[in-house]
This record gives C-alpha cells, structure tokens and sequence, in this order.
C-alpha cells in the first residue's frame, strides 16, 4: 500500500498543508513583533528599557490574534485530515476520488486562510472551512462504509 499511487499522492498533500501550518507560527512572531504586542513578559524584554515601556508592548493586537486564530483553525482541521486521510489512503481507495478528496481540502485550507488573513467577507472563510471539513468526513465516511469491521 506504501508503494501506491494513492498514498504518494497523500504524502504530497498533506506535505504540502502541513507546511503551510507550520509556516502559520513564525507568521504569528512576525505579526508579533512588527504589532510590538507580545503575551508573555519575557518576550518584550528587548523592546522595552524600563518596567514602564515593557508593559506598554503585554497587550493583544487584532492582527496577531486574527493570524494566530487562523492557525488554531489549521491545527483543528489539518491533523484530523492527516490521521482520516492516512486511514483512508491505506484503505485502497481509487485514485481519482481520494485526489478529488486531497486536492479539495489543501484548497480549501489555502483559500481559509487567504480569506481570513485579508480578511475577505463572509460567507468566503465559512465556506472554505466547510468544504474542507466536508472532504474530511467523506474521506471518513468511505472509509467506515467500505470497511467497518465491528
């Protein structure tokens, strides 16, 4: 099953939409340090000279806790996809509808965080979100379907 197709086309996929996650988190330092707002004290240390001009830099920024959300939303649909996808993958699926299924949720993930990055209007981030979500449960589905063993 390693060897298929199918597999090294999930490889490739979820490579792909795991790298983007994990590039989330030095977008949130990035954010982070050009907003100058930091959520620990010890982060702000070389920003400020006095108690007085590191407190000022211990608060939120809407745009690092916009970023940073989009990441807790990668983190909440990316690792149920891998361990779903992985399952489904190995269960010899055609190699069609698991690309259809792949290509569907790596595009959604993309277009999410575009959409809440920029932020495009509502319903495009929902949307995406959905469609992603739905691809995972129909990976999940087909997978209990074509082998349930109970």
């Amino acid at each position: 099953m390693i060897d298929s197709d199918v597999f090294l086309a999930f490889s490739t996929y979820t490579t792909i939409v795991v790298l983007k996650m994990l590039l989330m988190g030095p977008m949130t330092g990035y954010y982070r340090m050009t907003r100058k707002a930091f959520s620990n004290p010890e982060d702000m240390a070389i920003h400020g000279r006095n108690e007085e001009d590191k407190k000022k830099f211990l608060r939120t920024d809407p745009d690092v806790e916009r970023v940073r959300r989009c990441h807790q939303n990668d983190l909440e649909n990316i690792v149920p996809f891998v361990v779903i996808g992985l399952l489904y993958a190995l269960s010899g699926p055609a190699l069609s509808t698991a690309l259809l299924h792949f290509r569907v949720f790596v595009g959604s993930r993309f277009l999410h965080t575009v959409a809440y990055l920029l932020p495009l209007p509502q319903p495009c981030r929902g949307v995406s979100w959905i469609v992603g979500l739905l691809s995972t449960f129909s990976m999940g589905y087909r997978l209990l379907s074509t082998s349930l063993v109970i």
